[in-house]
């Protein structure tokens, strides 16, 4: 296998930090490069960030707050993405639909001498603070950090209530986790944070290591990318492809002009359908 199949392949395995290749100036944790963000979004032609995620307008994102699970499922199913659904969270700071530009992590249990080339990494890059930490500086507005934490509850809680803070300050939206979170009384207190995470506990973060920022991640059932768009409502998060987000947001506002008494054909028109 030459060395850009064997890139290839650690990236689909998500061991994407190991600085296995080193940029002139320093190496990057966040391996999946811009060129592999476009490559492996091949079907999104609108705006991107800087390191090559899909930049889903926010009018779009604005629109999609009406969009149910059931709605989204159908869309998702016809165009042929059948694994986007993931349920069995728990909800802190319920309210106003979830929805918002995924940014992705993924952490493993820790091995000593991977871990210490990630450190020393981050050591070079300026990372500041503990690992669980190194993602939120690259948060925008509008995004929802997605974390795998591989299930882990006990000393598997990737927040509380500072590193909760220094997120809604970043990205003014929300946290979903494949694992738990700490100090919910604190967060609770941060009025439009919204977390999904699988479990409570009062541990501290332990014995893992962060192994990709922005890399394509396992939520569950769910294969996701960064740039998807979550939408969260009362039966779970859907992770939604960039280029089906408009419409997707187009469907659900057709299905509510025909439920107000608007002509299919005039509702079909208004809402781009047609």
């Amino acid at each position: 296998m030459n060395f850009r199949l064997k890139i290839g392949a650690w990236c689909a395995t998500g061991i994407v930090s190991v600085s296995v290749l080193a940029a002139p100036a320093h190496a990057q944790l966040d391996l999946f490069s811009k060129a592999q963000r476009i490559e492996f979004t091949p079907q999104w032609s609108g705006e991107r960030f800087a390191d090559g995620r899909p930049k889903v307008a926010d009018a779009v994102l604005v629109r999609l707050k009406d969009a149910t699970a059931d709605e989204a499922w159908d869309a998702l199913q016809d165009a042929g993405f059948r694994n986007q659904f993931e349920g069995g969270w728990k909800v802190i700071n319920p309210g106003e639909r979830l929805v918002g530009r995924v940014v992705t992590a993924v952490f493993m249990p820790n091995r000593p001498d991977v871990d210490s080339v990630i450190r020393a990494n981050g050591k070079k890059e300026g990372r500041i603070g503990d690992e669980n930490s190194w993602i939120i500086d690259t948060l925008q507005p509008g995004d929802v950090l997605v974390v795998d934490l591989f299930g882990k509850i006990r000393y598997g809680t990737i927040i509380g209530d500072n590193l909760g803070t220094a997120i809604f300050s970043k990205s003014h939206n929300g946290l979903i986790v494949n694992g738990a979170i700490r100090d919910v009384t604190g967060i609770q207190q941060i009025a439009g944070f919204q977390v999904d995470a699988r479990e409570v506990d009062p541990s501290a973060l332990e014995n893992v290591m962060l192994t990709g920022i922005n890399v394509p991640i396992r939520i569950g059932d769910v294969t996701v990318m960064p740039g998807d768009i979550a939408i969260g409502d009362p039966e779970g998060v859907t992770f939604v492809p960039p280029q089906l987000a408009e419409k997707i947001a187009d469907e659900t506002e057709m299905r509510a002009k025909l439920a107000a008494g608007m002509p299919v054909a005039e509702a079909f028109r208004e809402s781009g359908v047609l």
